[in-house]
């Protein structure tokens, strides 16, 4: 089994940054995709940002390209979300997320941290 603990929600104002952390620990080896999703209130979880730990291949949402960075430590098996110049519209719990490969599911989530953005 793969543990994932995320770190560093909080509030900001828009307009503000938010670095998140997410770190992996268990049966890890085997395991080279992470990413981030995020669920707003009365809204279903959704895609944020991935990455290859290994190859360092990213993907992200159209709606956070240019605003947010998403970057890891193979070694470690952390994963982090650099967060800036944040909207309204990015309040939600933000997830980590661990699996196999980016090619496959997510088999692992962390408990969620929240993300309050105010005006």
């Amino acid at each position: 089994q793969v543990q994932l603990v995320e770190s560093g929600g909080g509030l900001v104002q828009a307009g503000g940054s938010l670095r998140l952390s997410c770190a992996a620990s268990g049966r890890t080896f085997s395991m080279d995709a992470m990413g981030w999703f995020r669920q707003a209130p009365g809204k279903e979880r959704k895609f944020v940002a991935s990455m290859s730990l290994s190859g360092g291949s990213t993907y992200y949402t159209d709606s956070v390209k240019g605003r947010f960075t998403i970057s890891g430590d193979n070694a470690k098996k952390t994963v982090y979300l650099q967060m800036n110049s944040l909207k309204l519209d990015d309040t939600a719990v933000y997830y980590c997320a661990a699996g196999q490969a980016l090619s496959t599911r997510f088999d692992y989530w962390g408990q969620g941290t929240q993300v309050t953005v105010s005006p």
